[in-house]
């Protein structure tokens, strides 16, 4: 089988063109521990199902994975030793994309490390889980910090009743009909589309197809299937707003995941044939740049008042309602945002069991605006996948001030992170 799986890969190097590998003494190189690497992660996603959120290198590589995979303790041991034969890999002299993708192979085994800890057991707080896993430590402010911006929106939204069920009251004018989410969700994806190929060169051939689904812990998932080829399903259990047109069809499609994921196959492995980014670990300091800059992406291709002015004329009127209110829909919008990160101390708090289910459940309806159902299926979210929520909101900001640094010309530097192995902890840097 090992002689299978090398034929295969010098098959697919014959194809590409990639820098020399940087070898050590020994003969080992970032080639061969690439392989090695995404046997890894092909293996612990045979431990755990999920953990691998795309794969499009040899269908062999995965069947071999299948077929017998290591044990976790194993696992561990695996990752060790892909850890020790990086740090003996010399980069001196090499090209500064060889020197990035020795810190990035690093990165990600470092994390695929602790993501075997923790299915072996161990327990970690949410912002040292977060760290080991994604890169970043995020802060964990006390709720009391985003009572200030609840009191501006209890002003917005004068009358009687709790916060939240004035909120759900007020945003309920904003669902999109049931039998009209399929020609809204045309009309904003093909929007975010146009807004991005005008400014990032894509795929001839890329693509994608989209789904309407139930009984989702999420509200959309990009499947991305290789080749240039996304399956975005968005679940429908939960009214859909006309703003989350907009925001799903650029975080999942253009300029967000669809477009990451068609970049990074397109630049490393046809280009370069660098086999490590054919396999993509949801728990990963790689979801940290994809999730950040699918909502970063939102802002872009939606400057300003933008996203509101092709709601009211576009939207709107397929919706079949009303834009009289649409400027205040966008303020309170904003005031929302500010109160994302609010969810960090809550799933702290509930993940370490210093408060019960119903409480968090609470929290979450008092500090993201969300109606008993929606808190129970963000709280469902939390328990599928804990810590990573802090891939969205600091991942935006993040991905924001990194890119707004690089220069006036932000779709360029867009496009310049999509198409990288910049880590995180460059990005914070």
């Amino acid at each position: 089988m090992r002689a299978l799986l090398f034929g295969l890969l010098m098959l697919v190097a014959a194809c590409a063109t990639p820098p020399a590998p940087a070898p050590d003494a020994s003969g080992d190189s970032l080639d061969a521990i690439a392989r090695d690497y995404v046997a890894l992660i092909l293996e612990i996603g045979e431990r755990e199902p999920g953990y691998v959120d795309a794969y499009y290198g040899p269908p062999a590589w995965q069947e071999a994975a299948k077929a017998n995979p290591r044990t976790v303790p194993q696992l561990i041991q695996g990752a060790a030793s892909l850890t020790n034969r990086l740090e003996a890999v010399s980069t001196v002299g090499a090209e500064r994309e060889v020197v990035q993708r020795r810190k990035y192979l690093l990165a990600h085994v470092s994390a695929a490390a602790a993501r075997l800890r923790m299915l072996s057991g161990e327990t970690m707080s949410f912002a040292d889980e977060a760290e080991a896993l994604f890169g970043v430590r995020p802060e964990l402010r006390p709720l009391t910090d985003y009572d200030a911006v609840l009191a501006e929106i209890d002003a917005l939204l004068p009358g009687p009743g709790s916060l939240t069920d004035r909120f759900t009251a007020f945003k309920s004018q904003y669902v999109i009909p049931r039998d009209r989410l399929q020609p809204v969700f045309d009309a904003a994806i093909a929007e975010c589309r146009a807004r991005t190929v005008r400014r990032i060169g894509l795929p001839a051939d890329e693509s994608f197809t989209m789904a309407f689904v139930s009984d989702k812990p999420w509200s959309g998932y990009n499947y991305y299937q290789g080749g240039s080829k996304s399956k975005i399903e968005i679940n429908a259990d939960l009214p859909i707003y006309t703003e989350r047109a907009i925001d799903l069809g650029c975080h999942e499609g253009y300029p967000g995941h669809h477009v990451y994921n068609a970049l990074l196959e397109k630049t490393f492995v046809t280009e370069r044939g660098w086999v490590e980014m054919s396999v993509y670990p949801l728990f990963s300091p790689m979801s940290f740049v994809a999730e950040g800059s699918a909502n970063y992406g939102i802002d872009l291709a939606f400057p300003g008042d933008e996203g509101t002015a092709f709601e009211r004329a576009v939207l709107f009127p397929l919706a079949g309602l009303d834009p009289s209110t649409a400027d205040r829909k966008a303020q309170l919008g904003r005031l929302t945002r500010r109160l994302a990160r609010a969810e960090y101390t809550i799933a702290d708090a509930y993940l370490a069991g210093r408060i019960g289910r119903e409480e968090a459940q609470t929290l979450l309806g008092k500090y993201t605006l969300a109606e008993p159902a929606r808190a129970a299926q963000r709280l469902r979210f939390i328990d599928t996948y804990r810590s990573y929520i802090i891939n969205y909101g600091l991942g935006r900001d993040v991905v924001q001030a990194w890119v707004e640094r690089q220069g006036p010309d932000r779709w360029d530097a867009m496009e310049t992170l999509l198409a990288s192995q910049i880590l995180p902890a460059d990005l914070v840097q």
